[in-house]
């Protein structure tokens, strides 16, 4: 049975916070996330939090459990999903997502905070969201992430 420091259950509880709200590809980057947070660690020390975690690795980024591997939590994108009434591409690096008036903004920054390293950034008007990627393959990636969200939220 492994033995757990003082600072277990706090450190654990920021990593989750951190893995949903921020895109984390190394340990390296953890820990020095982790020390800016006060706690004193070292990469093994993470390592071995992250696998009691059962933290992954995806699309490469660590996630969380209870989180989709997106960045955001699980939660805000749900309920955004519900805004999206369509999306399709536009060109090689750029996806259209169409939302119900006044809805747009919302749906952006709930994107925006999703951190998916395949967009570059998105743009909102009324109804409309621009979302822009490096190109053909990232758009695809985005493309199922909206898919499943969206078919998420219609059998929720």
């Amino acid at each position: 049975m492994p033995v757990h420091d003082e600072q277990w259950e706090d450190r654990q509880k920021t990593i989750r916070q951190v893995l949903t709200r921020r895109v984390v590809r190394t340990q390296g980057q953890l820990t020095e996330i982790l020390r800016e947070h006060g706690f004193e660690v070292t990469q093994s020390s993470v390592s071995r939090d992250l696998a009691d975690l059962r933290a992954v690795k995806r699309n490469g980024r660590y996630v969380a459990p209870g989180s989709d591997g997106i960045g955001a939590p699980v939660t805000e994108l749900r309920e955004i999903a519900s805004s999206i009434r369509e999306f399709h591409p536009a060109g090689s690096s750029l996806l259209v997502v169409r939302t119900p008036p006044g809805r747009a903004t919302l749906v952006a920054m709930a994107l925006d905070r999703a951190g998916w390293p395949e967009m570059a950034g998105c743009i909102a008007g009324d109804d409309t969201v621009f979302v822009a990627t490096q190109g053909r393959s990232q758009q695809a990636v985005l493309s199922m992430l909206l898919g499943r969200l969206v078919k998420e939220s219609i059998n929720a």
